[in-house]
């Protein structure tokens, strides 16, 4: 039996008892784990000895040079290498920069099949599959790779491996995590936290990094909101509903001086104007019927740091002529006191609302829109930004699989099929739109055929087309809805057949006729 033969056998014998065999002692390394580079150096020897997995690599993301940097080889292949662990990838370069910048797995049959394999380090089999897997950080965006090539061409075997690895990804992620944070002090922080008062937000993952968005407009935007988050000034958030105002407005307060203090958030539109004032200043004890202690209002809660108006646009007369006392003095008394009391605070307000109509309309005063409109911020619709939706769909695909606890991954087809919607419902339709298509999706991969648009009205309209082929529903150029029909006539109308023609299950089948308002013919 020739070498390679043996190597086969070895990987078809990878079966569920190896997996655990396996994954009990990679436990035993991350246990006993001290040395990083040591402890990820006996993982892929694991991967080596006992998953069949060769020439296994792994590389963490520096953030601050922007490249991945090579942390651990096997030591066999190190010895071949005089300096494997100085090459560097930047994201998007490469298969592994791919796997960075995409945060998802890249599993190949063939090595030699990918044009973007660089081959910088003169080790693997190009007749082999290759499989790589992102190391998540805590903050859903993926901190480094794991990448490693099966020892034999076992392609129905790829899947299972591909989620083994994945498992190993995810404990290892945990591993380089821990081993990277700093020891916890006793020491008395040099700021005290902020008071956690009701509707105040955690300061974390409000970074720049969470801005996604690469076109013109959003680059556009992000640049003010850099320069802006360094001072004092009052900011207007402008935007249709939906395209995230309130992320703008937590990513200017947790990156500007204020940031150790309170944010503090306020719904304009929530309250009716009998306890408008006693949210915004609080009240003392006794002050009406069921105040039985005092209590602090918006503002005091917001004291130091940035109170955010929400939804400004709807606000009422009563409240606009009271607000505005408040920013022009920067003073306020409880209800029921008279002790007055000076705030110092930031205002961030949003509106969906053109507020230059509604000052002409009488609606809104004019003296609180130019109090207000100091710095404006302006959101572009995502209809406007559409080179942002793939970047924007593989990030939140990421932020819902860890919701769920699994690994989502979405197809280039269901990408397609985003980049042909209107989007009148922006980033947060887009959002939920990949949720409902992660839960119908049972493997864990959004295709074309798991995408749900809001309403059968928003389904992107069928193209006219001719009598369909024998094999039409294959055919990737056509949309969903014209694929559906064509499987449709192909089984004769029968649900169960078009299903298994789409690979798809029955119940799939008959939400997709309902949603699309396809009419079934009486057989």
């Amino acid at each position: 039996m020739t070498q390679q033969s043996e190597s086969d056998n070895r990987v078809w014998r990878f079966d569920l008892s190896q997996q655990f065999t396996a994954m009990q002692r990679l436990s035993v390394v991350l246990s006993r784990s001290t040395d990083r580079h040591r402890t990820l150096q006996e993982v892929l020897s694991v991967l080596q000895n006992d998953a069949f997995m060769q020439h296994g690599m792994i590389c963490l993301h520096d953030s601050q040079q922007g490249q991945l940097n090579i942390e651990a080889l096997p030591e066999a292949d190190l010895q071949q290498l005089n300096d494997g662990l100085k090459i560097r990838y930047r994201a998007g370069e490469g298969l592994v920069g791919t796997v960075l910048s995409q945060g998802q797995s890249l599993v190949l049959p063939r090595l030699a099949d990918d044009p973007r394999f660089l081959d910088r380090l003169g080790l693997y089999d190009y007749n082999l599959p290759f499989i790589a897997v992102p190391l998540m950080g805590p903050d859903a965006r993926p901190m480094g790779v794991l990448a490693a090539q099966p020892m034999a061409q076992a392609e129905s075997r790829l899947p299972s491996c591909t989620r083994f690895l994945e498992t190993v990804a995810n404990l290892v992620a945990q591993t380089v995590r821990l081993m990277s944070s700093p020891a916890p002090t006793v020491a008395r922080p040099a700021v005290m936290p902020p008071v956690k008062g009701h509707n105040c937000v955690p300061a974390h993952n409000f970074g720049f990094e969470n801005m996604v968005g690469k076109s013109p407009a959003m680059q556009q935007t992000l640049e003010i909101i850099r320069q802006v988050s360094r001072w004092d000034t009052t900011v207007l958030v402008r935007g249709e509903s939906g395209t995230g105002k309130e992320l703008i407005a937590n990513a200017i307060h947790h990156n500007s001086p204020r940031s150790t203090f309170p944010f503090v958030k306020f719904n304009c539109a929530a309250l009716p104007d009998t306890l408008l004032e006693s949210e915004l200043f609080g009240h003392e004890k006794g002050a009406f019927t069921g105040a039985v202690r005092q209590r602090k209002g918006r503002f005091e809660l917001a004291d130091g740091g940035t109170l955010f108006l929400d939804e400004i646009g709807e606000s009422s007369a009563s409240f606009q002529a009271k607000l505005l006392r408040i920013l022009q003095e920067g003073e306020m008394e409880r209800v029921g006191g008279d002790e007055t009391l000076r705030v110092n605070v930031r205002i961030i307000a949003a509106t969906n609302r053109n507020l230059e109509e509604e000052v002409r309309n009488g609606n809104f005063r004019e003296d609180l829109y130019y109090r207000l409109n100091v710095m404006p911020v302006a959101l572009p619709p995502l209809r406007e930004r559409q080179d942002d939706i793939p970047e924007l769909a593989h990030f939140l695909v990421r932020k819902i699989g860890q919701n769920q606890h699994r690994t989502l991954r979405i197809s280039e087809g269901a990408i397609r099929l985003l980049l042909s919607y209107n989007w009148p419902g922006n980033v947060r339709e887009l959002e939920n739109c990949l949720e409902r298509s992660a839960v119908m999706s049972d493997s864990g991969l959004i295709d074309r055929e798991v995408i749900l648009f809001n309403h059968r009205e928003t389904v992107p309209k069928p193209l006219p087309v001719s009598a369909p082929r024998e094999d039409s529903w294959l055919d990737q150029n056509l949309d969903e809805r014209q694929r559906l029909i064509a499987a449709l006539e192909k089984a004769g109308w029968v649900q169960a057949k078009a299903a298994r023609l789409l690979g798809m299950t029955p119940r799939q089948v008959a939400y997709r006729i309902q949603t699309m308002d396809i009419t079934m013919p009486r057989l």
